[in-house]
């Protein structure tokens, strides 16, 4: 242990990099905890959606939606929600459960629903694609075919 300074010293850069690479681990890891987001697995969505009444919202384009979505979703895509969140005041109140195709999505635009008011925000964790994996339904858009 009395040679760590003297590495450390002799390994700049290196124990730099550590550091920095470490710090981002631990962000990705407890970012959205230490920010209040809530993200729910599947099998907790459901509960939520039977039991609490929670809202889904597909933040994935339109195509996609169409293409196969979980029963009940509004569809918002995501580089649209600020100027559409008027749709959502309605469900202020309740559970919404963001989800997009992974995960990375829906974290973002939870920040920006928790910024105007909306407190019992979740995100679907690992996003549409845990929601195929847990092998539970999708509904599909049939009205273009």
């Amino acid at each position: 242990m009395e040679n760590f300074p003297e590495f450390v010293a002799n390994h700049l850069f290196l124990f730099s990099l550590l550091v920095a690479i470490s710090s981002l681990l631990i962000w990705n890891l407890f970012g959205n905890v230490m920010s209040g987001i809530s993200q729910v697995i599947p099998m907790e969505a459901t509960r939520l959606i039977n039991h609490e009444n929670a809202v889904m919202l597909d933040l994935r384009s339109e195509n996609n939606f169409k293409e196969g979505h979980i029963l009940n979703a509004i569809n918002i895509p995501g580089d649209k929600l600020s100027e559409r969140q008027n749709e959502l005041q309605k469900y202020k109140e309740r559970h919404v459960i963001l989800y997009c195709n992974n995960g990375t999505e829906s974290t973002r635009a939870s920040r920006v629903l928790r910024h105007n008011g909306f407190d019992k925000i979740h995100c679907l964790k690992g996003g549409l694609q845990a929601w195929r994996n847990a092998s539970l339904p999708l509904a599909r858009d049939h009205s273009n075919e």
